[in-house]
């Protein structure tokens, strides 16, 4: 397993997608026409803006991320600061959400401004070493600097299905418009219709590769995987007895996807199947190599 080539590719991919999405955006203006190209450029630099400085609190905020003030929960306190050290970052800013549904995310521009983020249910239904896992799963996301990229992904698919919200919903009750030629029509339908698809499916593609990578990299600061195997699967299984309510355009940022899986939105999830996640984890166990790359992820 070569840990440095597989982060170098995801993180090309990525940032291609992440480009893909901003041109898409920059695409809608230019379909609908007029002044709108302009105005869709200008939302597009500003949403990547945003996204590079304020992506984590918009995202800690969406959840209700509550911080965890120092001593208050000194077991967890411990583990990141483990974790911390074995993965030669900074010690991230530590975050609670107030949900029954066992998941975490993390986020930030980079390892020195990063956020961790866990539900409460994930302290109370998990036992110590499979919170540490999943610990080391968000870990495994800022090592390989993907936090940013999979923030501002977010930004820019969600703001694209609220334009295309707002598009159908001018469509619908904007009355009847004189100026507006046939192309006016096909471009506001095609962004109803393709452009919550394409940001959709381009948000996919930025998600899975990320989601394995991870798990690698955290079962290698462990030196083991089955932790991490087991977690999994108990958090799917709480996923889908007791869906988190998220803004879907967030929901690629949690360990597994935290929405009720039922109807269309099958098709458009955001992560590898946990079935494929945990056959890999358990096959890292069975690899006497797991404790060199833990070295090699860690020497990086």
């Amino acid at each position: 397993m070569n840990i440095s080539a597989q982060r170098f590719t995801t993180k090309a991919r990525t940032w291609l997608f992440i480009a893909a999405l901003t041109a898409l955006l920059i695409g809608i203006g230019a379909l609908i026409g007029g002044m709108f190209l302009y105005g869709f450029v200008a939302l597009a630099v500003a949403i990547n803006v945003v996204g590079y400085w304020f992506s984590d609190r918009l995202a800690l905020k969406a959840s209700r991320a509550q911080p965890v003030e120092p001593g208050t929960n000194p077991e967890l306190e411990a583990m990141v600061q483990d974790l911390a050290q074995r993965a030669q970052v900074p010690v991230p800013r530590l975050f609670t959400i107030p949900s029954e549904q066992p998941n975490a995310f993390a986020t930030g521009r980079n390892p020195e401004d990063a956020a961790v983020a866990v539900t409460g249910g994930l302290l109370q239904h998990l036992p110590a070493d499979q919170v540490k896992s999943v610990l080391s799963h968000e870990f495994g996301h800022i090592k390989n600097r993907d936090i940013l990229v999979s923030s501002i992904a977010a930004m820019v698919a969600g703001a694209i299905a609220a334009i295309a919200n707002l598009l159908q919903f001018s469509l619908l009750f904007g009355g009847d418009d004189e100026d507006s030629g046939a192309l006016g029509w096909i471009g506001l339908l095609g962004t109803i219709l393709f452009a919550p698809l394409a940001a959709s499916l381009l948000q996919l593609a930025v998600s899975r590769q990320r989601e394995y990578l991870a798990d690698a990299t955290g079962a290698g600061f462990l030196g083991r995987a089955s932790p991490l195997a087991d977690a999994l699967e108990t958090l799917e299984r709480r996923a889908q007895t007791s869906p988190l309510e998220v803004n879907p355009a967030t929901a690629s940022l949690y360990i597994v996807n935290p929405l009720r899986r039922q109807g269309v939105a099958t098709l458009f999830s955001t992560h590898p199947p946990v079935a494929e996640r945990v056959r890999r984890l358990r096959a890292l166990d069975g690899d006497q190599t797991l404790r060199v790359v833990a070295e090699r992820v860690a020497g990086v």
